[in-house]
């Protein structure tokens, strides 16, 4: 799919997602959500047959100027705002040849040095490279598993872990698309295919084209062993391996949580050590 056809989408998904109210016009009768196509011309400042031309893509080259205007009048957010950006000029592409992708030795050294609280690290596709033991106890139902996004749409298991599956599934499909800003990645197709097919709640969220990273919150989940828990996490970007996050939980002092972490940890003990991984985990990516 070239450019101008992931702007067009992009730009239309967008506009349906935008109120008139949020824009202090009357909403009137409508035959579909959102801001008609004049609506975002006019709050864009430019003329309607150019903004029909943009979603026809039929426009190729839209200014830095029209994209910031754009980006108001669809009330894009920084990070969206970027990625419309790329869209239009997309980041420079290295040499098309598999590219390992793992977790450096002293940030795996880092996890390990929390054994009391769970921490991982993803790569830029929301594959799993690194957990270290309490991380791999809480997200034991991911089994074999490391592609944190096809196991969250395709096992059944993730609606039993996330008690608000809906909200962690919406969030981790806006992640994945602000972490690929260049939209023909060989991976991300690959993977946004299979999903696409394969789940109809993912093929409905990522046709919502919604860019956004993941940030401090709290989920609540629930686990096999411990029952229900609501921890904190916190991500990080790793500056060493761009592309790559770091989360940690932690679960608030003297909470059940904190309790129900404690239990887990002390299961965790008990295991086979085969049962955890070497330490880190490596993909051969393209």
């Amino acid at each position: 799919m070239d450019k101008n056809h992931r702007l067009s989408k992009f730009l239309r998904a967008r506009r349906a997602l935008v109120r008139p109210e949020d824009h202090q016009m009357p909403s009137g009768t409508r035959r579909t959500p959102g801001l008609r196509r004049e609506e975002v011309a006019v709050l864009a400042g430019v003329s309607t047959d150019y903004y029909v031309r943009l979603e026809q893509g039929r426009e190729r080259n839209p200014s830095s100027q029209v994209l910031g205007a754009l980006a108001a009048a669809l009330l894009l957010a920084d990070e969206e705002a970027a990625y419309l950006r790329a869209l239009v000029d997309p980041p420079q592409r290295g040499e098309s040849r598999p590219v390992r992708e793992y977790a450096g030795p002293q940030l795996v050294a880092l996890l390990d040095a929390w054994p009391d609280t769970p921490a991982l690290v993803y790569g830029r596709h929301l594959d799993l490279l690194a957990v270290n033991s309490l991380g791999e106890a809480l997200f034991s139902w991911l089994g074999s598993e490391t592609s944190l996004i096809t196991a969250l749409f395709l096992n059944p298991a993730a609606h039993d872990f996330y008690r608000d599956w809906a909200v962690v599934a919406q969030g981790c499909v806006a992640a994945l698309r602000a972490a690929n800003p260049a939209p023909d990645d060989p991976r991300l197709q690959e993977l946004v295919g299979e999903l696409a097919v394969r789940s109809h709640d993912f093929a409905r969220m990522w046709g919502r084209h919604e860019v956004r990273a993941k940030t401090a919150s709290a989920k609540r989940f629930h686990h096999p062993l411990v029952g229900d828990l609501t921890l904190n996490f916190e991500t990080f970007s790793v500056h060493s391996a761009p592309g790559q996050h770091l989360v940690v939980y932690r679960a608030d002092p003297d909470s059940p949580a904190e309790q129900s972490l404690a239990l887990l940890g002390s299961f965790s003990l008990t295991e086979s050590p085969d049962a955890h991984y070497e330490g880190h985990i490596s993909h051969d990516l393209p």
